[in-house]
């Protein structure tokens, strides 16, 4: 960190005396050690996170009719809920795989940002860091559903699809619509995010790529020991690995880099005499878990009529099973982390937006896929690593476009009332290495997405089904 031009701030005042400055700094002293010794207690009794302090939370007491309308007709998306039952009604009636496919992608769709919003109330119980990593799991568990579902009937091109496309719309779509809003909203700034954690997630999404790229590299240049074994082999190693990497990196998450956590810890004691009424939660931790388990097992069965008739939609609209695997069944998923990310970016919480965004798109690559391919190899089912060559270059590319938009860049900083902030005023301040962010960056995600989109729809899927 270097300065320019920063004058001495405090200058001592010997005129005010010796007496009064030792009671002003017995008086701070002992402010300080009952504020340790509350915090400690709270700790002790299970209310404050050691990663992150948070206000004792009032569980409210609904009614079993309050709390669905709290959770159901609170939110005009949950308008397309009827169109869930409306796909199965069709299934038996019709039989119109093209409109149960349609019905079965909107009646998901609020399931999928409903699934967030109770994942977000049951944070406010379990404390931010376990509450992140809920909403991350519970965010993706749309595609896990489908996945697994498509894996059961054999559809292992859809399951590899469907991931690959989630991936790439959290890391253009998602990331890009937070960047664009919420440069948009701050445009006379660039925001601002925390560098180490976006070196840390680059990397561990460069792993990804590796795990996924070597078993193709195997399988198109012939150089198998044994011939269409070796790379099923190699795939279920490497993803034995990849979970592992993702464990470890769950523990460093949680538990060695908790000082990560501090620029929340100081966003949410800015916010929290303004915004009370967000910081309290409108159902129970036991409500929580009920509408998680309700909505889970509505996804899960809305995503059996979906997955059947995908082959069907392909061959009705004239669409590709890639364009719609790839980049329609992913866009529903992510309806939860893409309005949270947005939401994040215009509060000017950019960690809070990469972490969803970058964080869904790791756990994705690290865990769902690895997983799947564990499940498939109890299934009898080959599923494997090798996602076809047009599609792990488009992954390889994604990954690398992304880092290089979350590179870090030299930041002017000032201090205002004790706190760090961005300025661009070069006669006070003082120069960190910090992400940056702003609404042309996002511009130019998107951009890439929809170059990303276009190309599979006129991409033939050499091994459909």
């Amino acid at each position: 960190m270097s300065h320019c031009n920063v004058p001495a701030l405090i200058e001592p005042q010997v005129e005010m005396g010796s007496v009064d400055e030792a009671e002003n700094k017995t008086l701070f002293k002992l402010e300080e050690d009952a504020k340790q010794t509350k915090e400690a207690s709270l700790m002790e009794q299970g209310s404050l996170s050691p990663i992150f302090p948070q206000h004792i939370t009032k569980s409210p007491k609904n009614s079993v009719l309050k709390s669905i309308k709290i959770v159901i007709l609170s939110n005009k998306l949950n308008l397309l809920l009827p169109f869930g039952p409306l796909a199965i009604l069709v299934h038996y009636m019709i039989d119109s795989k093209g409109w149960v496919f349609l019905l079965s992608l909107i009646g998901i769709t609020p399931l999928a940002e409903r699934l967030g919003y109770a994942t977000e109330q049951l944070a406010f119980y379990t404390g931010p860091t376990v509450g992140g990593l809920l909403n991350a799991t519970f965010g993706n568990v749309t595609e896990l559903i489908i996945s697994i579902f498509a894996l059961k009937n054999g559809m292992i091109r859809v399951v590899q699809l469907t991931l690959l496309g989630s991936i790439l719309s959290n890391m253009l779509l998602v990331l890009g619509c937070a960047f664009f809003c919420g440069g948009l909203v701050f445009h006379q700034k660039d925001q601002v995010f925390d560098k180490g954690l976006a070196v840390v997630n680059s990397g561990l999404l460069l792993m990804a790529v590796m795990g996924i790229l070597f078993p193709a590299v195997l399988h198109y240049t012939h150089s198998e020991v044994h011939a269409g074994s070796s790379e099923l082999a190699l795939s279920r190693f490497s993803s034995c690995i990849m979970l592992i990497a993702y464990a470890a990196y769950l523990f460093f998450q949680l538990k060695s880099q908790s000082s990560s956590y501090s620029p929340l810890e100081q966003e949410t004691n800015q916010n929290e005499e303004a915004s009370d009424e967000d910081e309290d939660p409108e159902i129970s931790k036991w409500e929580s878990i009920i509408w998680l388990s309700i909505l889970t097992a509505w996804v899960s069965l809305l995503s059996g009529y979906l997955v059947d008739a995908i082959e069907g939609a392909s061959v009705s609209w004239n669409i590709p099973i890639a364009f719609i695997s790839v980049i329609l069944l992913p866009i529903v998923g992510n309806a939860a982390e893409h309005a949270g990310a947005i939401m994040f970016a215009m509060k000017d919480k950019l960690d809070l937006s990469l972490g969803v965004a970058i964080g869904s798109s790791i756990q994705i690559s690290m865990f769902a896929v690895p997983f799947c391919v564990v499940i498939g190899w109890m299934m009898g089912e080959q599923m494997d690593l090798n996602f076809q060559l047009f599609e792990t270059a488009m992954l390889f590319i994604t990954v690398i476009v992304v880092a290089f938009f979350l590179q870090v860049g030299k930041v002017a900083f000032k201090i205002d009332n004790g706190n760090l902030e961005p300025t661009t005023d070069g006669d006070l301040c003082m120069y960190m290495q910090e992400g940056t962010s702003n609404y042309f960056k996002g511009l130019m995600l998107i951009l890439c997405y929809l170059i990303v989109a276009a190309s599979f729809f006129v991409h033939e899927d050499p091994q459909q089904g």
